[in-house]
């Protein structure tokens, strides 16, 4: 009778859990606090206007979903209130 092992995946970390991810993630740590370092000063001045410059594009991209306004059970002259 032959013995099979099955390989369980269970208990395998995960990729950030082994030594290279560990290294990444640490390497990038230092990477992150030296160009924060240098540049410090507008890093943090931009913040402001990028979140100016995101109403405008969230405005143009959000409305695609309105369509061609046609269509559906809200058309019609009696669509405000107290409409029977």
């Amino acid at each position: 009778m032959d013995r099979m092992t099955t390989v369980s995946t269970q208990g395998a970390p995960s990729w950030w859990r082994t030594r290279m991810g560990i290294a990444l993630i640490g390497l990038a740590l230092v990477a992150a606090f030296y160009v924060l370092r240098e540049h410090w000063g507008h890093a943090f001045g931009a913040p402001p206007y990028l979140l100016l410059l995101a109403c405008p594009l969230m405005h143009l991209f959000m409305h695609h979903e309105h369509g061609d306004g046609g269509g559906g059970a809200h058309t019609g002259p009696d669509r405000g209130a107290g409409a029977r």
